[in-house]
């Protein structure tokens, strides 16, 4: 069994292939091929946490409708766009450990929170993987795991710890650069 994580599919919504510049001629071929890509890499027994924003609000198609297409186990966390979406789900963040680590999983990366290892979050699409932000005076960093910025399939915490690490020491040099 393997944990995988995921927001912004967006299933449905045609608009979202213009906002965020999608590759896909149409919502047919964007369903088909994120469902595809989940469906590549989530086996049944796998556990899915999708952070926020799954489909369009109920029209041609129904939630459930998706959900009967993907493998895997999923637990929802509510999105900015998951009112009247059918998947009515009351998680709006949820905090796991994973190998010893603390993580956030929460929608929009404002509403982040520190001393959690990272906060693994969507909303922001295409715009970055990761971000370190401060509020209140606390520094905490969060992980885009929406698949705008992950070539459109789900990511597990190895491939997550792995570009989070990169980042932080490209980051660092950055920040403290040799002299």
């Amino acid at each position: 069994m393997r944990t995988w994580f995921t927001a912004d599919l967006h299933l449905d919504h045609v608009n979202i292939i213009k906002y965020c510049q999608r590759p896909f001629k149409d919502i047919e071929e964007m369903n088909y091929r994120l469902i595809s890509n989940w469906n590549s890499r989530v086996k049944p027994e796998d556990t899915v946490f999708h952070i926020g924003d799954f489909c369009f609000k109920e029209t041609k198609h129904k939630a459930q409708d998706f959900i009967d297409q993907l493998k895997g186990k999923i637990i929802f966390i509510k999105g900015n766009h998951d009112r009247n979406n059918g998947v009515n789900t009351p998680i709006e963040d949820l905090r796991i450990t994973l190998g010893g680590k603390e993580f956030l999983l929460i929608h929009n990366p404002a509403n982040g929170w520190a001393g959690f290892y990272l906060n693994l979050v969507g909303h922001v699409h295409q715009k970055w993987k990761c971000q370190t932000f401060t509020f209140e005076g606390k520094t905490y960093d969060t992980f885009n795991v929406g698949v705008d910025v992950h070539d459109f399939h789900p990511i597990n915490i190895n491939e997550i710890l792995k570009e989070y690490q990169n980042w932080k020491r490209e980051d660092d040099k950055k920040r403290h650069p040799k002299k």
